[in-house]
This record gives structure tokens, sequence and C-alpha cells, in this order.
């Protein structure tokens, strides 16, 4: 099914894609995908796909940003994310709101390294914020959606992120990707709990 429908909609979403790519790389200088090292089923590296939403020194911005609002870091420590991150470029934001930067994730699924249903993709260093968590998160492909996007996304704390990602795993049923499924869209467009 994730084949399928991955390459359904690779084809459908064309002519978007093409114009993201485009937009993306007219906005602001460097590469149009972001390929980003992410844990996948049984612990194996993989390059997760997505359009660049960031400046391509996000690191010395970021780290300029953590001098000047120390308390910034903490949020970032307990979230890894940022209500207002000064990295992300203007296409960007608009992009992550509507969860468009994740579209190219769809080749990442024709590769086997994710599914479209499935725990939210984390780098190695985060992984270990999953304590016990970590054996069920290992034990499923990441996915481009899932339970957390579907529930309240940024509204929640980074450990409920995990809970939820382990709840997907222990109730995994195809059932319940098709409902996730179709919850995905109207999450994406509320923007309140998209970044």
């Amino acid at each position: 099914m994730d084949v399928t429908v991955a390459l359904t909609m690779l084809v459908v979403l064309s002519p978007l894609l093409l114009g993201l790519m485009l937009l993306v790389y007219a906005s602001s200088s460097g590469p149009v995908l972001y390929r980003h090292r992410r844990v996948g089923y049984g612990n194996r590296p993989f390059n997760c796909l997505k359009f660049r939403t960031m400046v391509i020194n996000g690191d010395d911005v970021l780290e300029r940003h953590f001098q000047r609002y120390p308390d910034v870091r903490c949020e970032w420590e307990e979230t890894r994310k940022l209500q207002d991150d000064p990295r992300v470029t203007a296409t960007g934001h608009v992009l992550r709101k509507l969860s468009l930067d994740e579209l190219p994730q769809l080749f990442n699924v024709l590769r086997g390294d994710m599914s479209l249903v499935g725990p939210r993709p984390v780098p190695a260093d985060e992984l270990r914020l999953y304590g016990k968590s970590r054996r069920f998160y290992l034990r499923s492909r990441p996915g481009i959606t899932g339970l957390w996007q579907v529930s309240g996304r940024n509204s929640t704390t980074y450990r409920r992120r995990v809970a939820y990602d382990r709840l997907y795993v222990e109730r995994f049923s195809n059932a319940s990707d098709m409902a996730i499924l179709a919850k995905t869209l109207p999450a994406a467009m509320r923007s309140s709990e998209t970044s």
C-alpha cells in the first residue's frame, strides 16, 4: 500500500512538487532539498528528504540566537523545536505551516526508508530522549505522518510526542493507519498545529 500510494501521489502532485522546487530555489540561496540523517527501522540510518526551509548557515544562526536570548535554549532542549525559529526562511515558514516541506519523503517511502504512517523520524542524538520507548520506535518504519501529527502536534510536550509514537507501534493496525491518513490533511490545514 505504501509504495502504491506514494507513487500515485508523486505522479498526481508532480506539478505542485515542481512549483515548490522552483519557489525554494528562487527564494533563498542553497540546495532545494535538505537531507538529514535519521534513524529508521532496526536502527538503520537513512537520509530523510525535505524541501529546504532554513538558511544554509542554520547552526550559526541558531547559536547566535541562543547567545542573544539564553532562555530560548531551554525551549530548544525541552522540545527540539522553537516557536520563532530564526533559521526558517519566509518561504520555509509557509511550507512548514502546510507541511508541504515533507512531500519529498514520498521518495523515502519508495526506497523503503519510511512508511506513509509511523513514528516521527528522529536523528540518532534525539532518539536517546526516548528512553525505554526507544525499542518501540525501532520496531517500525518512521512515517510521513503519524499519531503525533494528527493529535495536536506543537501543542504537546516532547514526552507526549514520544508517548504517541509508542502508542502507535503498540496498537498498530491497517485501520488505524487509514484513520491517521484521513486526519492528516485537516490537521495540516490547521496552521496552529504545524510549524
